[in-house]
């Protein structure tokens, strides 16, 4: 679970997320709704995330971004 946390530290730090135990599956379920992914499908739920991420398309990364506190919200 959440094995690709470590990557999005600038993501959860311009989000004001501190990722804890307590939090940290809540996150995970909420990253893979947002990617379409089935939840404990870390590698896809990663590669997607990576692809937003990492690519040079802003706007999708600011939707991903919205998407994550949006959810994040919620729980």
């Amino acid at each position: 679970m959440s094995c690709y946390f470590r990557h999005m530290d600038e993501i959860f730090k311009e989000l004001n997320i501190e990722v804890t135990k307590e939090n940290k599956k809540d996150i995970d379920i909420a990253l893979h709704k947002i990617t379409r992914v089935e939840y404990k499908n870390c590698p896809d739920a990663w590669k997607r995330v990576k692809e937003i991420v990492r690519g040079s398309d802003e706007n999708e990364k600011k939707k991903l971004i919205s998407s994550i506190e949006k959810e994040l919200k919620k729980v």
